[in-house]
């Protein structure tokens, strides 16, 4: 049986490596406001394609010059809103220069990665997309300093020069698991408490340890099934029954992209045929969890609990 994987894979955006998350959450909820545009004065010189199945071709009237980073929502998308700069996003972006017109940047920043991530190259990108929502084509006008100096540098940028960036929102995850409560009667499992951000906690009742897997959904979300075609991007919390500890959290990282094939039986029973926006707790006896092996700070025959948060899909991976 394989280990359950905490984080995927480290990207690099823009040339820049990851070293660490911003950690901040954005204001708002998952239906946040968003203003339709800001110093429309300044997005105006800027001309996009609304046509999200082509290129947007942004047109810059140069020589282009702001104070201020302005946005415009040149298309309003209806998918999930981006409510902290945790949450993970799959886009396509693109730069242009102030001076010359002419893109410097031009790429889809895939697979999904953390906001905070981008924000480390183009840091005023966190605020502009605050609340922009999955399927949405936003205008950023970037004065000097917006982007990070070595980024700017590496585009072919001056100091002084400001910028224009496209950016349209491919897919957007959700940041917490936002379905409906579901009544639960307890019958002797674990109780989840929640923080503010949505991260689990677990209480172990003083109890009899169940001898079978046993699922207990207790929000239900709306979204797609999970069917094991794709992988399936979650956090989550586990827990042993007999020491009463966390052993292993997505939450102190980024949320993990799971295959059903990929994690041990208990916690495969536990996803199939949720849906996105779900949360599930699920307690693992031995044998559909680690059985008789100690797995690193996880003590062999342990009964292992999860709370898990289904945020979303993957894209299928063309053959």
């Amino acid at each position: 049986m394989q280990k359950i994987p905490v984080l995927p894979a480290a990207i690099a955006v823009l040339g820049l490596i990851t070293v660490g998350l911003a950690g901040c959450s954005l204001p708002g909820s998952d239906a946040c406001p968003r203003p339709l545009s800001s110093a429309s004065s300044v997005t105006d010189l800027v001309s996009v394609s609304d046509d999200l199945d082509a290129a947007a071709e942004p047109a810059v009237y140069t020589p282009f010059h702001t104070e201020g980073t302005a946005i415009s929502d040149v298309v309003v998308g209806e998918g999930n809103a981006l409510t902290t700069d945790e949450q993970l996003v799959v886009l396509d972006l693109e730069v242009v220069g102030g001076n010359t017109g002419e893109t410097v940047y031009a790429g889809s920043l895939e697979p999904a990665f953390q906001l905070s991530q981008l924000g480390q190259a183009i840091p005023a990108i966190t605020d502009a997309l605050e609340c922009a929502t999955e399927g949405s084509r936003v205008v950023v006008a970037l004065a000097p300093g917006d982007i990070e100096p070595e980024t700017a540098a590496g585009m072919g940028l001056r100091e002084d020069e400001s910028a224009v960036a496209v950016v349209d929102l491919r897919q957007v995850y959700l940041a917490r698991a936002n379905g409906a409560p579901v009544f639960t009667s307890g019958n002797g499992l674990p109780t989840v408490v929640l923080a503010p951000s949505g991260q689990p906690g677990i209480i172990i009742p003083d109890a009899s340890v169940p001898t079978e897997t046993t699922v207990q959904v207790l929000k239900r979300g709306d979204g797609p099934e999970v069917t094991g075609e794709v992988p399936v991007r979650v956090h989550y919390t586990g827990v042993t029954w007999a020491e009463r500890t966390v052993f292993d959290s997505s939450w102190e990282a980024a949320p993990a992209s799971l295959t059903l094939d990929g994690v041990v039986p208990g916690f495969a029973e536990a996803l199939e045929g949720q849906t996105v926006g779900s949360q599930v707790m699920v307690v693992i006896p031995p044998e559909d969890g680690y059985g008789d092996l100690a797995q690193g700070t996880i003590p062999a025959n342990s009964t292992l609990v999860f709370v898990i948060d289904i945020l979303g899909l993957d894209p299928a991976v063309e053959q």
